[in-house]
């Protein structure tokens, strides 16, 4: 385990009532303690935004998560992942990386990318139709195919410490096929840590930072619960627990 990447309270949580059972990341309701975690950690970007590379404020937002753990010795601390992938400048080394790291380039997604861009340059240069539909759905073949491969080379692991692919996890789901970037959610990438370094996870929250979303449904500061499309079943996946979902929409329900 990387210890740099576990954030250490700055304030005495000592007398603050901890659950020991994660709270439900589909759910509303979220523990004090993670609501602790995000406010520090909003603060570290405030005050070392020039370090962190990337003024949200004036860019477009960024759904963040905060992850509290516990340690083998008890101790308690936070982790810190942002949804999808920011650019290469933008890169810090104090967030939780992805599970699937394309670090080369010699990576078969680097290849598959430029031949991507290859076909795309070829098709827009073509004058014969024939020639151009017959391209164009070659290129989306090997797009579905590099799609593919990219959602093999995601594995998570689960808190019984077993490990699937997004396809695999996907197909043991009733959600079909996953969508364009299932797996780079947040609160999978800090579970998936947490369990890969013998870290207990203790309460989940994630929060919008930034220019409002281009639907204008996130809001600065806010916190919302996991995505359905995406992370429902990775997440059912990850904690054992089909009843997740299902639990979150009674508990709304009944508020």
């Amino acid at each position: 385990m990387d210890k740099r990447l576990t954030f250490t309270f700055k304030t005495d949580i000592s007398k603050m009532k901890i659950s020991a059972e994660l709270n439900n990341p589909f759910g509303s309701d979220i523990p004090e303690i993670a609501q602790l975690a995000a406010q520090e950690f909003q603060q570290l970007i405030i005050s070392e935004s020039q370090g962190l590379e990337q003024d949200f404020l004036r860019e477009k937002g960024k759904m963040f998560g905060v992850l509290v753990v516990q340690n083998e010795e008890g101790i308690y601390g936070y982790l810190v992942a942002v949804s999808g992938k920011l650019p290469t400048n933008m890169a810090n080394d104090q967030f939780i990386p992805s599970v699937f790291v394309a670090s080369t380039e010699d990576s078969f997604i680097y290849k598959g990318m430029n031949e991507l861009s290859e076909m795309s340059r070829e098709i827009n240069e073509m004058d014969e139709q024939s020639e151009i539909i017959e391209l164009m759905e070659q290129r989306k073949k090997k797009s579905i195919a590099l799609q593919q491969k990219l959602f093999e080379n995601y594995r998570f692991l689960n808190q019984l410490g077993v490990e699937k692919n997004v396809l695999q996890i996907f197909k043991c789901s009733s959600h079909g096929n996953p969508p364009v970037a299932a797996g780079e959610c947040a609160a999978p990438k800090l579970l998936h840590y947490a369990f890969k370094n013998q870290l207990k996870p203790i309460a989940l929250a994630e929060f919008w930072w930034g220019n409002s979303s281009e639907n204008k449904e996130k809001k600065h500061r806010a916190f919302y619960p996991a995505c359905k499309n995406r992370c429902r079943p990775i997440l059912e996946y990850m904690l054992d627990d089909k009843e997740l979902f299902n639990q979150a929409n009674l508990d709304l329900y009944n508020k």
